[in-house]
């Protein structure tokens, strides 16, 4: 099947990557494959394709149309001459779920989904009011907010589970592709330098828009705005620093063993302190030599903590830039920058920094 968009004749196809045969003989079943959809202009004119990983609830219709039916950063990016290739994370939408083999399911209920991603202005947060670019009121009842929520699938409830599965099935895909550039969103964003970790020479660079965070700790938004995050103990804390399963550090951690970690004090009001290694840190070997871009939205709660997902990065040795998207004059973005109005602006500015690696 081929679609003509803006003047550009667009391939579609898919696949399945990763799992395997687990079960007693007789009753196995495939367990840990990933859907993955390819775009593919008929003028490829991009040194690398994209590979696009969705975040926390969603799948890999986040990238195809806007709720209020516009296209989405898969086409554009098609359009810009990217093969672009769209996951559904491993036990998720297209990619089978087995309840004794995967864990327990988790939904997005829909006041927590209109409270952080699409009707945020009384929210807690200080930039939530800044929120100005969904389309529609954002809650329950309005066409555009239910077409976005109805898209919503349950998803695996543990973290580290979902890290595990990702990293499997994501080295398959660029085993399978070779070289190419990561776009992860929210939960994704770990996914990112996981696989960067295990396939550093195949990832040749990572986008990670509003990457899951923030470093070392893993609470929730309202035990951080409330200043909890100084009561850190070891079931709060990421023995990784920016992630739940291992990562390769030089030196190594040894069994049982966490980073050691600072707090930092507040560098502005609108933010929450940071956590990052004592010195001498640990360095991120893996990740050294793989450009890192984290893009921010205004309006976010990503605004008040991403910054310390960045300073990690950095602490460890990787090569990490941040993007603000109000220092570039877009302003008025949530979480789902991706499906906001100015969606196509956005894509077209991450395209400025993917076009020089």
């Amino acid at each position: 099947m081929a679609t003509e968009i803006e003047n550009v004749n667009i391939a579609h196809d898919f696949f399945y990557v990763g799992g395997g045969y687990v079960g007693p003989p007789g009753r196995e079943v495939m367990s840990g494959q990933m859907y993955v959809e390819v775009l593919r202009p008929a003028r490829v004119t991009q040194r690398y394709p994209l590979v696009f990983v969705h975040g926390t609830a969603q799948t890999a219709t986040n990238w195809l149309k806007t709720p209020d039916g516009r296209r989405g950063w898969a086409y554009v990016f098609a359009e810009l001459g990217y093969e672009v290739f769209l996951v559904d994370q491993p036990a998720r939408g297209r990619s089978a779920w087995h309840a004794q083999l995967d864990g327990e399911l988790a939904v997005a209920p829909v006041a927590v989904v209109e409270r952080l991603f699409t009707a945020t202005q009384q929210s807690e947060w200080p930039q939530a009011k800044k929120h100005t670019q969904w389309p529609g009121s954002g809650r329950k009842g309005d066409p555009v907010f239910d077409a976005f929520y109805a898209s919503h699938v349950p998803y695996v409830a543990d973290t580290a589970k979902s890290q595990q599965l990702f990293q499997a099935a994501g080295a398959a895909l660029l085993d399978k592709i070779g070289e190419a550039i990561l776009i992860t969103h929210s939960q994704a964003g770990p996914y990112g330098w996981l696989l960067a970790d295990v396939r550093p020479a195949l990832v040749k660079a990572v986008v990670s828009v509003e990457p899951q965070g923030p470093a070392v700790v893993n609470m929730s938004m309202q035990q951080a705005l409330k200043g909890e995050s100084q009561k850190l103990d070891d079931t709060q804390r990421r023995r990784w620093g920016i992630a739940d399963i291992p990562l390769t550090y030089e030196p190594a951690l040894r069994e049982g063993e966490h980073l050691s970690v600072v707090r930092l004090a507040a560098t502005r009001a609108d933010r929450l302190p940071a956590w990052q290694q004592q010195e001498p840190a640990r360095q991120l070997v893996n990740l050294k030599s793989v450009p890192f871009l984290i893009v921010t939205a205004e309006a976010s709660f990503h605004a008040v903590y991403d910054h310390s997902t960045s300073a990690f990065l950095q602490q460890a040795g990787v090569p990490v830039t941040h993007w603000y998207l109000e220092d570039f004059g877009i302003r008025g973005n949530g979480h789902m920058l991706m499906l906001e109005r100015n969606s196509r602006e956005i894509a077209e500015l991450l395209h400025r920094w993917i076009a020089e690696i």
